[in-house]
């Protein structure tokens, strides 16, 4: 009788396998982008589940449990193919001093408090267009209105943030801060 059950629970545990087995190429895939070597994968995380079929205490768990596999065999890989560059062969230099993270901070803060000033309908175009690259097309379709209307937003929009960028700020450091980086 027990041989029975043991044959029945193998039988079910071969069908598993067998279904699952798209799902962990699949997957697999998604994270390689190679086709051999999701195969390989999804081949040794099979043959790991087929041998330790008896760590498997509740067949519902099935899915998860080889999951598990595929992520400890695609871990596996990666630190079998880690590759070890030499430090010493590295120069280090950094261009981002201090002073200079600091000046890009206030200009994306000047820049951002400009942006902020403007209209809403103004501010929506602006970003979608420049800050996101889509068409004018593409911004008067997610907006719902008129192509005309988005392209005299943007116009206006650019306008009056070049005003503000460039003669209404307050602040003679950012305005010099933004000259130099425009420049």
């Amino acid at each position: 009788m027990s041989y029975l059950k043991l044959f029945g629970k193998n039988r079910q545990f071969i069908s598993k396998l067998e279904n699952i087995r798209p799902r962990l190429f699949r997957l697999a895939y998604s994270w390689c982008h190679q086709r051999d070597l999701a195969d390989d994968l999804v081949q040794e995380t099979l043959t790991k589940a087929f041998k330790n079929e008896r760590q498997l205490k509740n067949i519902e768990q099935f899915d998860g449990w080889a999951f598990r596999i595929l992520i400890n065999t695609w871990r596996n890989y990666l630190s079998r193919t880690k590759v070890m560059d030499n430090i010493d062969d590295y120069v280090f230099t950094d261009e981002h001093t201090p002073e200079s993270l600091h000046e890009q901070y206030q200009l994306n803060t000047f820049v951002h408090s400009a942006v902020e000033t403007l209209p809403q309908g103004q501010r929506q175009v602006l970003t979608l267009i420049d800050l996101e690259g889509l068409s004018y097309a593409d911004v008067s379709e997610i907006l719902e209105i008129p192509i005309g209307t988005v392209m005299s937003r943007i116009c206006r929009a650019r306008k009056s943030l070049a005003g503000k960028l460039f003669r209404g700020a307050d602040n003679a450091e950012y305005n010099a801060t933004f000259l130099r980086r425009v420049k």
